[in-house]
């Protein structure tokens, strides 16, 4: 699996290039915005886009999305049905977060803890990790040790917990016990800023480190 991370927005969200180097075929994660980025990076790489994969409901990861699938009439897939009502309100959330309207969707296919997504040959597992929102999904491409984690955890940080529908404790539970126990090794995108390591984190995170107990 290949990827190339596009920040978008102004919030600078790691929109994701994700593609099977022997079909080229390529998915886009959190396509918040700024599509000729996108579009630019996925013909400089020399991949078909095949589908859009999606997070959680935000409209720094979503906003993009309804123009994207209905340009080159892609699928979406995920988030989570949680985050319905992130997705349905999308012209609030234009208004609260300072965004320029955007469409609204229906996902192709809502995603479940457990479920996996196709990207040419290579397949991504799907894990239900709620907490930032309660359907936020991260994308883990096992033969490669890497994940989309959007905007659960970062280098030094965790996911804001103050939106509707919020939750802190289960956060954290869905960072120890779905995304830890993948091991050291497994390097992260996460949905701002830079990659780390889920070991890195367990070491030097204050949020979430071993040494927190």
């Amino acid at each position: 699996m290949k990827y190339r991370v596009i920040p978008v927005t102004p919030f600078q969200q790691n929109a994701t290039l994700l593609w099977c180097d022997e079909t080229r075929e390529a998915a886009i994660v959190d396509p918040g915005g700024d599509l000729q980025k996108i579009l630019s990076a996925a013909e400089a790489e020399g991949v078909n886009l095949t589908q859009i994969l999606l997070t959680h409901g935000h409209i720094d990861h979503v906003g993009g999305t309804a123009e994207l699938a209905e340009s080159l009439k892609l699928p979406i897939q995920g988030p989570h049905q949680d985050d319905q009502f992130w997705i349905d309100g999308l012209d609030q959330q234009s208004r609260m977060f300072g965004f320029a309207s955007v469409k609204r969707f229906s996902p192709s296919r809502w995603l479940q803890d457990g479920d996996q997504v196709q990207v040419g040959l290579e397949t991504l597992d799907v894990l239900h990790c709620p907490g930032h929102t309660p359907g936020h999904v991260v994308f883990y491409h096992a033969a490669s040790g890497l994940a989309q984690v959007g905007d659960v955890l970062f280098h030094g940080s965790i996911g804001r917990t103050d939106f509707p529908k919020g939750n802190h404790a289960d956060l954290i539970h869905s960072i120890r016990h779905k995304l830890f126990p993948l091991g050291d090794e497994v390097r992260f995108i996460p949905g701002h800023g830079p990659m780390s390591s889920f070991g890195d984190e367990r070491q030097h995170n204050p949020f979430v480190s071993d040494h927190r107990g």
